[in-house]
């Protein structure tokens, strides 16, 4: 029997969030290893561990996986979250690609520089409000199913479900006017899974604070 995915990353949500959601979502249990220094990266570089020198990094099936959108595709593709047919799985691809747009945005903003982040922040609520949501609102409006494809649970979904939780740290009121987006966020929520990955004292990780970026710093030397 195969063991846990292993988690190779620090202890922060950066770029193995996702990855986390999507394992807890799934009904997986994982384990951890936190990189804690620049000397930790460097031992997973120079024992091989890394194919392009970067994290993050998952052990699952007797493979070190990189790069978040093939561990994400492995995990979804794996646990039967993306979708029974190639076309099913373009719409996937498409919709998480726009999440990952957006996201990508939300996840750089505390490394921004402060006289910067004004603006970010403002950038980041346009392409919310006038792009990224209505886009979904209107997969959900369309098609009038409970989930974004094929009317069953997929990488998408918790993608999504993900990304609203994080708009709604930045400006809850960003999601008003989005009902379905909200509905979805709260059937994804209820599932016994995620409810539990949910709770206090799971792995899921905080918002990053000043503390978790200078311990970053001192990993990613940046």
């Amino acid at each position: 029997m195969a063991g846990k995915p292993v988690l190779h990353y620090c202890n922060a949500r950066g770029r193995m969030e996702a990855t986390r959601w999507l394992l807890a979502a799934a009904g997986v249990q994982f384990e951890e290893k936190f990189l804690t220094s620049a000397e930790d990266l460097k031992r997973l570089r120079n024992d091989g561990s890394l194919m392009f020198q970067q994290v993050p990094m998952v052990e699952i099936d007797g493979m070190k996986l990189v790069q978040s959108r093939a561990i994400l595709n492995y995990i979804a593709t794996k646990y039967n979250l993306y979708g029974k047919d190639a076309k099913e799985r373009a719409l996937i691809d498409m919709y998480t690609e726009g999440v990952a747009d957006l996201g990508e945005l939300i996840i750089t903003l505390p490394v921004t520089p402060p006289e910067q982040r004004k603006d970010k922040m403002a950038l980041i609520r346009d392409r919310a409000k006038n792009r990224y949501l209505p886009a979904f609102e209107k997969v959900l409006k369309g098609h009038g199913q409970d989930y974004l494809v094929g009317n069953r649970l997929s990488k998408a979904d918790v993608h999504v479900v993900e990304l609203l939780y994080y708009i709604e740290e930045l400006d809850p009121s960003l999601l008003a006017g989005f009902p379905l987006l909200q509905a979805l966020k709260t059937r994804i929520s209820n599932l016994p899974t995620v409810k539990k990955f949910l709770q206090p004292g799971s792995q899921r990780k905080p918002p990053m604070d000043e503390k978790a970026l200078e311990e970053a710093r001192k990993i990613f030397m940046f």
